[in-house]
């Protein structure tokens, strides 16, 4: 298929924006002289296009976080009209869009998660819950898993599995990693989901014992990881770590910050395993990004430590008005426009089964993992070894079948989500079915691509 643009092609624009770029914006997690960012002309719902007048339908959700797409009228009213009422406040007082948001994400969150801490996004949120874990128990240690990532911060990237830790790594950080479950490509040697979870657990509770649990202050898992691969953790899992976390005083986190408000299928993750945790993290979703926000949901116990000890941390920004209004705006709208069912549905009758279809036809997929607007494509060079397409944190020429995979789709007309052997499906959670399928065509042209690399 061939993309169309939205609005008349200029490339001289688009020229003086990417030059401007190339001369004074540095990018995260690149070598500034290897990269060549896409200059960008505008978006709206599910798609983007460039000054050249190629259109993208976005499989990304930018960064996973444009879960109502982009440039929704509501929100992009909302966010106006605060502007003209007050565009920021201080955070210590309280103001309308700031309470608001913090009454309208606590009715949704599980349990007793009734207390908001806003913070300019996820990294800042899990810096804060980690803080607020470690002055809850008195506990310096902090544990988390290999395959995970937490954000780009201090804390919150040693917290982190995945390779960008390794560069940020200071050694000192009082974070301990161990293997969280993942049938496919199992450390545990196991043959069933069951065993995965048992092995897990007990390999959990091993790490524990030799770490001592007086030194542990709290496990923070994504509860679905999403980055890492979107691996969805076996029936009992979650809750066998909430009852470890019970039995020895550790404060329990799960990171929701991309699989929260709608990603899923349900508000938040956690829902589908029923488990509560003590703190949980969001961002992302909220707002669909329109304005930085994040966010940590306290339970009533970790929330009473500081009813008359004061938290030591704040944020300028904290609950600023702009991203609150976006936020609360947001919220009505996926109330409204029932975009959390639209994800669940899609999930089970259009990517689910559209993905699992693709898997029969492409001896490149491996695996297919998700639910909801949340899927994951393992790609491989033998389906018996499962062996990675490319190897693990491959760049340059040992990650070119994976690069040639993602200029198939651009080529086609949609913008795939890539990270190491995987390409993700993770569209706005109000995608159409047509658009969907749409996306659907263009993955089965692309993994033809990838076939030609099988063994």
């Amino acid at each position: 298929m061939t993309p169309q643009p939205l609005t008349s092609p200029d490339p001289q624009a688009g020229a003086a924006v990417k030059a401007a770029d190339r001369a004074h914006v540095f990018h995260s997690w690149s070598a500034q002289g290897l990269i060549d960012p896409l200059a960008v002309a505008g978006a709206e719902g599910a798609y983007f296009w460039d000054y050249d007048g190629n259109r993208y339908l976005d499989f990304t959700s930018g960064l996973v976080y444009t879960n109502i797409g982009y440039q929704h009228p509501k929100v992009v009213a909302a966010i106006q009209e605060q502007a003209g009422k007050l565009a920021t406040f201080a955070p210590a007082f309280a103001v309308e869009s700031r309470s608001e948001a913090a009454r309208l994400i606590a009715e949704r969150t599980p349990g007793d998660l009734d207390k908001i801490f806003f913070t300019n996004g996820g990294a800042e949120a899990i810096e804060n819950a980690v803080r607020m874990a470690r002055l809850h128990t008195g506990r310096p240690k902090v544990l988390s898993a290999y395959r995970s990532y937490h954000g780009g911060t201090a804390t919150a990237i040693n917290v982190t599995g995945d390779p960008r830790r390794w560069a940020n790594d200071n050694g000192t950080a009082g974070v301990v990693h161990f293997w969280a479950p993942f049938l496919y490509r199992s450390p545990f040697y196991s043959e069933t989901e069951e065993q995965e979870c048992a092995r897990a657990l007990t390999h959990l509770e091993d790490t524990i014992a030799f770490e001592g649990p007086q030194t542990i202050a709290a496990i923070v898992l994504e509860t679905i990881p999403g980055t890492a691969g979107i691996m969805t953790p076996p029936p009992g899992y979650l809750a066998g770590v909430r009852e470890i976390c019970d039995r020895y005083g550790i404060v329990f986190v799960l990171d929701e910050v991309m699989s929260g408000f709608g990603r899923t299928g349900k508000w938040f993750a956690a829902e589908h395993f029923d488990v509560t945790p003590d703190l949980m993290t969001f961002a992302k979703g909220v707002n669909s990004g329109y304005v930085p926000l994040g966010g940590v949901a306290i339970s009533a116990e970790i929330a009473a430590t500081f009813d008359k000890r004061p938290y030591p941390g704040g944020l300028t920004y904290s609950g600023h008005p702009l991203a609150c209004a976006a936020a609360v705006a947001t919220i009505q709208v996926m109330e409204e426009e029932k975009v959390v069912e639209n994800a669940a549905h899609l999930g089970e009758t259009v990517l689910g089964p559209g993905l699992r279809e693709l898997a029969e036809r492409h001896p490149s997929v491996g695996e297919v993992r998700g639910t909801g607007v949340f899927w994951a494509l393992d790609l491989v060079r033998d389906r018996e070894t499962r062996e990675p397409l490319v190897p693990y944190n491959a760049s340059g020429e040992a990650a070119a079948p994976m690069a040639a995979f993602a200029a198939a789709c651009k080529k086609n007309g949609l913008w795939p989500f890539v990270n190491m052997n995987r390409t993700h499906a993770v569209p706005a959670c109000n995608v159409t079915e047509a658009e969907a399928k749409e996306g659907l065509a263009v993955l089965d042209a692309a993994l033809s691509v990838a076939d030609e690399y099988v063994a």
